[in-house]
């Protein structure tokens, strides 16, 4: 599985970026997408997730009501839209596929993915 990021970009506070993941290569319909980030000095962390084919999702508390992950499995692409961003949320965020075998409870967890995109920027200034 093959994916690509993008739609990053610089914006003030309170507002809005729509970011894209294009997958690609032998999918499974039950695939994981999900979208993590990376700030400057600071671990991994999980940001939201999709299941391809329930369209089931999860989200981080800090994001929950601001952002929301989106599908549409014609275009092969997942999205995410974040709303009334907030400095907090720079980083660099990237989207990743689990194996296909991953139990719901685990949705959340970073090492259940197995394949990742280069990262796009993210930067909110206040």
């Amino acid at each position: 599985v093959q994916l690509q990021a993008s739609g990053g970009g610089l914006v003030q506070a309170g507002g809005s970026l729509t970011l894209s993941c294009a997958v690609s290569g032998r999918t499974l319909t039950r695939h994981l997408i999900g979208w993590f980030r990376q700030a400057p000095g600071k671990g991994r962390e999980f940001v939201a997730t999709i299941r391809r084919n329930s369209g089931n999702t999860v989200y981080a508390d800090s994001v929950k009501g601001r952002f929301t992950i989106s599908r549409d499995n014609t275009k092969n692409t997942v999205y995410l839209l974040m709303n009334n961003l907030k400095p907090e949320d720079t980083a660099v965020y990237y989207c990743a596929a689990d194996s296909g075998s991953t139990i719901w409870s685990e949705a959340a967890s970073t090492t259940r993915y197995v394949s990742w995109g280069q990262g796009t920027q993210v930067t909110v200034s206040s």
